[in-house]
């Protein structure tokens, strides 16, 4: 008897809950026709993460921007895919876990760009299409893996944002990108140039992405920018190869205590109106703001600065962005991993489909 009366009233108390909801809804309407109950779902013609209004932010299965899961790319003109691997680090190890953490943090994220005004969740499609199946043992092998998987991916016409690993995966993922669109122009953000040749007797891995790109033919050097690099070198001059190719370096120092939107609306008329791709290691941003690196450099750009380059992108050709070297280790906060998460949601506000309100 006692089971009995406990379920009921249980039961009640439910009812009473889920008219209480249906009430406040209906109310909410009455009081604002703009109130969109639609945001607890994902909508008929784009998907759209639920809104924490409806939705605690803690429960359901960890995807990036809390958007729907699917297996292929098909049908999306953009898509989150993590690259798991630090095998090829040099210094701290742990990047693999990047894409598992930046998804984690992402619950935070919300629909709507509050200062761009940017509503990408009104006008591309968009979801989280998990992980390429990476192999952790053999760094060659998962470049194959990654070359073949993005392959599928912009053959479908679709725009890949991607969670790393390690700077590793810029090198197949142009390969990909480049067999589909040409020489593309580079906007490359980060404390290293990675344009190293050889290092410990290998030509692959997170210091020499972009040498082989350059070798293989997958830029166009002469739309290629270099922002934020810093730090200790080999050589007097560290970027000597770079300019020798035609790249335009920008060194931190030259970034210091000043807005860089005067230097993207250069950069934006460097890029012209081809394609173009975004790279954003973690690490161009100062270890005080993003300590969770692996090759971390002091005297780096703000997250500010940060946000301004990837905003200045705003109008280019972009047809893949990649956001690396998160490694959630080292910055037990989780700040690191939701710095990634904005900036790969601020990456996704300025394709070239995604509607802006008028400010």
């Amino acid at each position: 008897f006692e089971n009995v009366q406990r379920n009921t009233t249980l039961n009640i108390a439910n009812a009473k809950r889920r008219c209480c909801a249906v009430c406040t809804t209906l109310n909410t309407t009455a009081r604002n026709p703009n109130f969109n109950p639609s945001r607890t779902q994902s909508g008929k013609s784009y998907n759209v993460p639920p809104s924490a209004e409806f939705v605690a932010r803690v429960s359901g299965i960890a995807t990036m921007a809390k958007l729907p899961y699917r297996e292929t790319a098909e049908g999306l003109y953009a898509a989150f895919v993590g690259v798991p691997i630090d095998t090829g680090t040099s210094n701290r190890p742990g990047a693999r876990f990047g894409p598992r953490q930046i998804r984690a943090e992402s619950a935070m994220l919300r629909a709507y760009n509050s200062w761009t005004r940017a509503a990408p969740y009104e006008s591309i499609m968009v979801a989280d299409i998990g992980d390429i199946n990476v192999n952790v043992y053999d760094l060659k092998d998962t470049c194959k893996r990654i070359r073949e998987g993005y392959r599928k991916i912009v053959a479908t016409g679709c725009i890949p944002l991607t969670m790393g690993g390690d700077h590793t995966i810029a090198y197949p993922i142009l390969q990909a990108v480049a067999e589909k669109y040409g020489p593309v122009g580079l906007i490359h953000v980060d404390a290293h140039a990675d344009t190293s040749d050889i290092v410990l007797g290998e030509k692959i891995g997170h210091g020499t992405p972009f040498r082989r790109c350059v070798e293989e033919g997958l830029l166009d050097c002469k739309r290629v920018a270099q922002i934020g690099l810093r730090g200790s070198g080999y050589s007097p001059d560290s970027y000597e190869w770079s300019r020798a190719q035609g790249f335009r370096v920008v060194q931190a120092e030259e970034c210091w205590f000043k807005s860089l939107e005067p230097l993207m609306v250069e950069v934006r008329a460097q890029m012209g109106s081809g394609p173009v791709y975004l790279s954003f290691d973690i690490d161009a941003l100062d270890p005080s703001f993003a300590p969770g690196t692996g090759t971390p450099e002091i005297a780096g750009l703000t997250t500010i600065q940060g946000l301004e380059i990837v905003r200045g992108c705003r109008g280019l050709n972009l047809v893949g962005c990649d956001l690396v070297e998160v490694s959630p280790a080292y910055d037990t906060t989780g700040n690191t991993a939701l710095t990634a998460a904005n900036l790969l949601f601020e990456m996704m506000c300025v394709l070239p489909k995604t509607k802006y309100y008028p400010k």
